[in-house]
């Protein structure tokens, strides 16, 4: 087993004058899963490709365990990566596929076959190993290509949106298997994923990227309850957190007339770097309620319902200063609005989140 550390770690592409990966310091824990997340273009595949050897490190360090691997080549770094598209030679039987490697690398028959039945039966694969790709449904190919880096007991696993194939429900089931292989194993794992839903439920930490640069790695829980940014707050969570820049009062932020309540230290440095008339604030749609009118919420037209079954999803829009602005609240399905209905919603107290609506950090 290893860490891997990035170490300032920069990508600029030839031609490019903004890195792809800009100065990316990472640690990742003996064992640990780290997920990468973000947008498309943020740079997390190109951090992964560089840690495997695939792509150029052209500033910093990167190393695996105590050695230095930014000039080492893919095949001596002792990391073994899962591709998006399983990457299965389609003439070789799951059984061959599975040992191809270990096979170049010169480990004999016998072990080559033990190995190769001990991954099977952690995946559940014995009654495949004579069948070939082609016979085989997706979810089959993406535990093939898990058994696969399995076998050659490597230090690190690196997995490429190894489920971006698979439909919605095989998805949600194989993204348990992963953590549950990745506990039982313990190897220390780094995985990419653009659905931070995904990210949410599989990482022990999560990397939000965005342009290339790192925003914050923490637990899940704590990148759902502090956000360092207004970046972050509105990329974790499904549906995202309620984000507005409205008017500062003296005692908060001004939602038209619903008055968020903000801490004098909150208030102090929203108004910091030239952002002295407006506050940027957030809340989910799970953390907000549907009250009376006389309870004092902020008055939203609703647009949309859409039916979950126990719980309700509202969209709706709301004047403030003059602009339409969108809001979602999660409610009881059983007790949703109508489409056309007036509504009043109020975020619970304690659970907004505030930033500075010039530099968007947390305030």
């Amino acid at each position: 087993m290893a860490t891997v550390t990035f170490d300032h770690a920069t990508r600029l592409y030839p031609g490019s004058t903004r890195a792809a990966v800009d100065a990316l310091n990472l640690q990742v824990g003996d064992g640990e899963f780290v997920v990468l997340v973000g947008p498309s273009g943020c740079g997390k595949s190109t951090s992964l490709r560089m840690l495997a050897g695939l792509e150029e490190v052209n500033d910093g360090h990167i190393f695996i365990g105590e050695k230095d691997v930014t000039d080492v080549p893919p095949k001596d770094r002792d990391i073994a990566m899962v591709f998006q598209n399983y990457a299965l030679y389609p003439h070789m039987t799951v059984a061959e596929n599975m040992g191809f490697a270990l096979k170049i690398a010169g480990i004999g028959k016998e072990e080559r076959a033990q190995r190769v039945q001990e991954a099977a039966k952690l995946l559940d694969l014995e009654p495949y190993l004579a069948r070939k790709p082609k016979a085989l449904s997706g979810g089959q190919r993406q535990r093939v290509a898990m058994g696969r880096a399995i076998v050659r007991n490597p230090s690190v696993f690196l997995m490429d949106e190894p489920l971006s194939n698979l439909d919605a429900k095989l998805r949600v089931q194989t993204r348990s298997q992963i953590a549950t292989l990745q506990a039982r194993l313990g190897v220390t794992t780094v995985y990419v994923t653009h659905d931070q839903v995904e990210a949410m439920t599989m990482g022990h930490r999560v990397a939000v990227l965005l342009d290339g640069i790192l925003q914050q790695v923490d637990t899940p829980r704590t990148l759902y309850d502090k956000p360092t940014n207004v970046f972050v707050a509105g990329f974790i969570g499904s549906p995202a957190m309620n984000i507005k820049t409205v008017p500062l009062t003296e005692s908060g932020a001004n939602f038209a007339g619903m008055i968020l309540p903000l801490e004098p230290e909150q208030l102090d440095h929203a108004r910091a770097d030239g952002a002295d008339s407006t506050v940027t604030v957030g809340f989910r749609p799970e953390d907000t309620d549907l009250v009376s009118e006389s309870e004092g919420g902020m008055p939203v037209l609703v647009d949309l319902v859409e039916e979950l079954g126990s719980d309700a999803y509202v969209y709706g829009h709301a004047d403030i200063g003059g602009t339409a602005e969108r809001f979602v609240v999660r409610t009881d399905g059983r007790r949703s609005p109508r489409m056309g209905d007036t509504v009043y919603m109020k975020p619970r107290v304690g659970h907004h989140h505030a930033f500075n609506a010039k530099t968007g950090v947390r305030i």
